[in-house]
Formats: structure tokens, C-alpha cells, sequence
């Protein structure tokens, strides 16, 4: 018996995979950022179905909404009517095809045979888990990341709030 929610994840996989491989095939760059922004949507989406909500709702923001805003303002900057067409593997697309498959099963089997998935594989809880007391997945990492790696987390802030000073400042006109 398959369960609704193994059906909603294989959905989503789908979605993502398939606008995955979208962004690298279509030949107008908007549909590939279209493409893009439903692989993001349904990766968010499969967070929210394995309970990392706290992930899913970062990578709507920050993926969906930031990165894809980035993207799109280059293709508006790019004049799109002056780039040449250029033909794809240069016409062997059989070739690169089977190369691509080959290389995608060997790292499959890489992958499945050399990684320990460690605790999680065996007890998904583990990661909700905080001095053995069972949270939320987003109490859990706001535990972690402000009990733990609290200094870490306050340098990179004040290196990227650095980093945004200094690219406004080299970007200004005299």
C-alpha cells in the first residue's frame, strides 16, 4: 500500500528533476529560469514533506525569490537578440548522451555503495533531537546555531554586512 504521502514525494522528485534537467536543454534562457524556479519550488517542497519546514521556507525565500530575482535581472540586462546560436555537443548528441548516462550510474553506484548515511538513515528523529529531548525541526536548528555555533554564525554576519559595504562602495559614482 502506497501512501499519499510517497506519492506527493515521487510527485515532487519528478517536478524537480525534470526542471532540472529543463534548465540545461531549453534553448531560450527565460524558460530555463522558469525551469529553474519549479525545480526550487518542488526541492522546497520535498523539504516540507520530510518535516524541515524551517528548510523549505529558506529555500522559497532565498532560492525562489532571491536567486531567481538575480537570474532574471541578468537575462533583462543581457540582450538576448545579439547572442549567436550555438549548436549543442556540437552535434554529437547520441555520443554525449551515453557518456552522461555512463557517468550518472557510476556515480549512483559511488554514491550508494562508499556513503554512510550515518544516524539519520536509521533514525530520522535524530536530527530533531537536542540533549535527547525530542523539538521541532526549526527549534532544533535555532538551537543548535545560537547555543552552539553562536561566534561562527555572528562572524559571517558581520563579514557579509562587510562585504555588502564594500561592493556598494566600489559600485558608487564619484
Amino acid at each position: 500500500m502506497i501512501s499519499g504521502e510517497a506519492i506527493l514525494f515521487v510527485l515532487f522528485a519528478g517536478v524537480a528533476l525534470g526542471g532540472a534537467i529543463m534548465v540545461v536543454t531549453m534553448r531560450n534562457p527565460m524558460y530555463s529560469a522558469l525551469s529553474l524556479l519549479a525545480s526550487f519550488l518542488a526541492v522546497a517542497a520535498l523539504f516540507v514533506l520530510r518535516h524541515a519546514e524551517f528548510l523549505g521556507i529558506v529555500q522559497v525565500f532565498v532560492y525562489g525569490g532571491g536567486i531567481m530575482v538575480l537570474f532574471l535581472f541578468v537575462l533583462m540586462l543581457v540582450n538576448l537578440q545579439q547572442v549567436r546560436e550555438v549548436s549543442l555537443f556540437l552535434g554529437q548528441s547520441k555520443l554525449a548522451g551515453a557518456v552522461i548516462l555512463v557517468m550518472a550510474a557510476f556515480f549512483v553506484f559511488l554514491f550508494t555503495s562508499t556513503i554512510d548515511f550515518g544516524p539519520a538513515f536509521t533514525d530520522p528523529d535524530s536530527f530533531k533531537r537536542v540533549d535527547g529531548e525530542i523539538l521541532g525541526n526549526s527549534e532544533a536548528v535555532a538551537w543548535i546555531l545560537y547555543r552552539d555555533y553562536l561566534l561562527p554564525f555572528e562572524i559571517a554576519s558581520v563579514l557579509l554586512v562587510a562585504a555588502m559595504i564594500g561592493a556598494i562602495v566600489l559600485v558608487r559614482e564619484d
